[in-house]
């Protein structure tokens, strides 16, 4: 008996001893569920913090943006379904509301029918018209015989729509016809004399040098996209399809303007340096692409201190450094560019960084009512105010003078800049954005240091991609790249001839009033007393 009780004691002894480390291991698995529990709560109050701060970050740069966009990220493309209407609208734009059925008349076909094309008369029918009549001189109405012409009629030739300022007329040209009458009865035959007719601007059209570059003007400086411009030609009275304008648009780019945007790209090439950016754009009918893709426009300037000022402008499918590449070949000075590594591949040429680029990264990094005393992004900012200030000291030097400058005054400041660089630790956000770009351009940035011309920053180009900027926050993409790439050209053009002070409107009507002859008379005819920086289109159209 007393033994089993002994047995009974000891057992139960053994259970209760069991039970302290069950209740502590079930504590210590609790412990690790809270642990776990609290690592998961930490993480996520660390990504809603930084979510609160990106989001802080974006409506700070919202309130501090006053031109265009801040963003080489941000986009420019719809979806494929939009119905926005485009600038460059080439071939097939989108149709305006059709009129009603019986406004037109129609042509029955087998199967099908289509509408009557109407005439110029048509659809200009409220507007004047007047007849120019080009008549042989006089010493030319006597022949080789000594006998006199007479007039046997006129010869109609043409119908052109032309602009005069606001107001816009029909004008159709005829010439004069002769024929030797004395000898038509002497002989029995005669022979027919004719002036000559100075050619048109496009063959098979009514447009006329003074109709098409009001449409270049609207277009490319006013940023008047094609659709409007087709409701201010209604309300003139003049049916204007944006179809018609923007093939215009495409022909005369072509034709006359082509040969002028090869000379800016030869002579830029020349220069000792070469400010580069680019900016996007949509083109809903690139090949092997969807619409909502993203393409590029690449723009080139001269240097502010230039003899010549160029701007050049060139549409590419993407942003690859090799379209750059391509576009700069030969080209052996000093590039400026921001910090796209793209522009590494152009090897020739000896690349330098934009301190505006720079300034701007540290000012994305400040926080609001942030100063130089407690943030360090705010110090980097009065780094580089304190170099665009010499800058401005240096403005009226020569290079050389310039150079030796920047090295007494502008290098104690740059050194200084990079070992305070080395001070920041474990940066986050957009201050690590900041120093990340500053390390990776030391040597770009540093560039200025070595060449007295050079600017520091890449705002001679920024400058001249700006009307394109505007131009695109109204037209928001391209219809074709045939369209994109006589936007191109017509850009190079137009913002050449304004960086050199003329007159755009006079300029572009004088040119496109004489190539349509030029061209003629010479498949490669020359241009050299035309380009914007020729003495004699600065003396006959300079806007100083």
């Amino acid at each position: 008996m007393s033994n089993q009780s002994g047995m009974k004691g000891g057992a139960s002894g053994m259970e209760q001893a069991k039970v302290p480390v069950q209740i502590l291991e079930e504590l210590r698995q609790q412990n690790v569920m809270l642990q776990s529990t609290m690592d998961t709560l930490r993480k996520q109050s660390r990504q809603k913090d930084e979510e609160i701060e990106r989001l802080q970050q974006i409506i700070l740069n919202l309130q501090r943006a006053q031109f265009g966009q801040r963003s080489e990220k941000q986009r420019y493309v719809l979806d494929d379904g939009t119905q926005q209407l485009s600038l460059f609208d080439m071939q097939t734009e989108t149709p305006a509301p059709e009129p009603s059925p019986h406004s037109e008349k129609e042509i029955h076909v087998s199967g099908h029918s289509r509408k009557k094309k109407r005439t110029l008369e048509e659809l200009c029918a409220t507007l004047p018209v007047e007849e120019r009549i080009v008549d042989l001189p006089d010493d030319e109405k006597v022949n080789a015989n000594g006998h006199a012409l007479a007039c046997i009629g006129q010869e109609y030739i043409r119908t052109e729509l032309v602009l005069e300022r606001a107001k816009a007329k029909v004008v159709k040209h005829y010439r004069k016809v002769y024929a030797d009458r004395q000898l038509e009865q002497e002989t029995g035959y005669s022979e027919v004399f004719k002036p000559v007719m100075p050619p048109p601007l496009l063959a098979h059209s009514y447009a006329s040098a003074s109709v098409v570059t009001d449409v270049l003007m609207k277009k490319y400086v006013d940023a008047m996209p094609l659709y409007r411009q087709e409701q201010m030609w209604k309300r003139m009275g003049v049916e204007l399809k944006r179809g018609t304008m923007a093939n215009w648009v495409i022909q005369v780019a072509d034709l006359y303007l082509r040969p002028f945007w090869k000379r800016i790209r030869s002579e830029l090439l020349t220069q000792s340096t070469i400010h580069a950016d680019e900016t996007v754009m949509q083109v809903l009918k690139e090949k092997s692409k969807p619409a909502s893709s993203e393409s590029r426009m690449w723009v080139y300037s001269s240097a502010k201190r230039a003899d010549i000022q160029l701007r050049c402008f060139e549409y590419q499918e993407s942003r690859s450094g090799k379209w750059a590449k391509t576009f700069l070949e030969g080209f052996s000075g000093v590039l400026i560019t921001d910090g796209y590594s793209g522009y590494n591949k152009v090897q020739d040429a000896k690349r330098a960084g934009c301190w505006a680029h720079m300034r701007r990264k540290w000012l994305e990094a400040m926080p609001e009512g942030a100063d130089a005393k407690t943030c360090k992004a705010a110090q980097g900012y009065e780094f580089c105010n304190r170099l665009f200030e010499l800058e401005r000291q240096f403005e009226g030097l020569t290079a050389e003078e310039r150079l030796i400058q920047r090295k007494e005054k502008s290098g104690p400041i740059l050194e200084a800049y990079w070992t305070w660089l080395n001070t920041i630790a474990r940066p986050t956000g957009k201050l690590k954005d900041a120093v990340t770009y500053a390390q990776n351009q030391k040597a770009h940035l540093s560039a200025f240091l070595e060449h007295g011309e050079i600017e520091i920053s890449n705002n001679q180009v920024e400058n001249a991609i700006r009307p394109f900027v505007v131009g695109r926050k109204g037209w928001l993409f391209a219809d074709t790249p045939q369209g994109a790439q006589a936007s191109a050209i017509i850009y190079s053009l137009m913002e050449t001839a304004k960086a050199n002070s003329l007159r755009l409107d006079d300029y572009l009507l004088h040119l496109l009033s004489i190539m349509p002859e030029r061209a003629e008379q010479c498949k490669d005819f020359e241009i050299d007393d035309l380009l914007p920086w020729s003495e004699e289109m600065k003396s006959w159209f300079s806007a100083v």
